[in-house]
């Protein structure tokens, strides 16, 4: 009987490892998420970022917008200093941590981040 359960219980071990190990390797992936083009689109071009901004952005919307700005430190912009895009890559991302976690200054550091000229002059 003891031998039977555990043997149950290592099976239930292994089978709930099986599933949550390729989410976790998904969270981990150096693989960008979403390319420079989509986050251009939804991110900049579309409303996701105004919708943070003017603080009308739902909880969902700004957990994508992290998303979205982590992916842009995975991917490699078609020219441009690989420092200076880490540089304003990482800015992005810390600006969005500091929206998610509803800092005082997390709107204005994402303001100040999300600068089109300053990667585009650069990187495009």
């Amino acid at each position: 009987m003891v031998q039977k359960s555990f043997s149950l219980a290592l099976v239930a071990a292994f089978a709930s490892l099986t599933v949550y190990m390729p989410v976790l390797a998904a969270e981990e992936s150096d693989e960008p998420k979403y390319t420079i083009k989509q986050v251009m689109k939804e991110a900049f071009k579309g409303p996701l970022v105004k919708k943070v901004v003017a603080g009308d952005a739902s909880d969902e919307e700004v957990k994508k917008l992290h998303e979205m700005m982590v992916a842009m430190t995975k991917n490699t912009p078609k020219k441009g200093d690989e420092e200076s895009w880490k540089k304003l890559t990482t800015a992005l991302v810390k600006a969005a941590e500091a929206v998610k976690e509803d800092k005082e200054d997390g709107v204005a550091m994402l303001k100040k981040a999300s600068n089109c000229k300053a990667c585009h002059s650069e990187h495009k």
